[in-house]
């Protein structure tokens, strides 16, 4: 193989070498496509301020929602806080769905994710970025009760 040969293949393992790492997400949400099925909203719609001002409602998969509302257990494992995205156009929240931001609860995670996996996905549920510092960092400081409960911003 040519030396201009060897720095063309080399450069084609490179880059498809990036394309499989970095914080593009993985391959599938952590939520599941029918979840509408079994979350309950938590929040209603209402504007956000830290979501590019778009239109916003929470809900919580089923083992989250006890947590949630009561404040009073830590989350399980595997638990799943949802936001589900709308334009800022959309003031009751029943257009199209922008995107999701969510959360869910693991075990061993990276400390400064606060214990859980942030992810945002487009509408083609395609996962944009996965532990986006900009996700947690706002949700450090939601700990404290009332405001917050475990990374958990807003009173319910």
């Amino acid at each position: 193989m040519s030396r201009a040969g060897a720095l063309v293949t080399a450069s084609v393992v490179l880059v498809v070498t990036a394309l499989g790492c970095g914080d593009d997400g993985g391959d599938e949400p952590v939520f599941p496509a029918d979840y509408a099925a079994t979350y309950q909203e938590v929040r209603d719609c209402r504007g956000s301020a830290d979501h590019d001002l778009g239109q916003i409602r929470v809900l919580a998969d089923p083992a989250a929602l006890g947590p949630y509302q009561a404040r009073d257990v830590p989350f399980p494992l595997g638990a799943v806080v949802l936001k589900v995205e709308y334009d800022f156009g959309d003031p009751d929240c029943t257009g199209e769905i922008t995107q999701w931001t969510v959360m869910k609860r693991e075990d061993g995670g990276d400390a400064a994710a606060l214990g859980w996996r942030w992810q945002r996905v487009d509408r083609q549920r395609r996962v944009v970025t996965e532990n986006e510092p900009r996700c947690f960092g706002c949700h450090l400081n939601c700990g404290v009760p009332p405001d917050g409960y475990l990374g958990t911003c807003a009173v319910p």
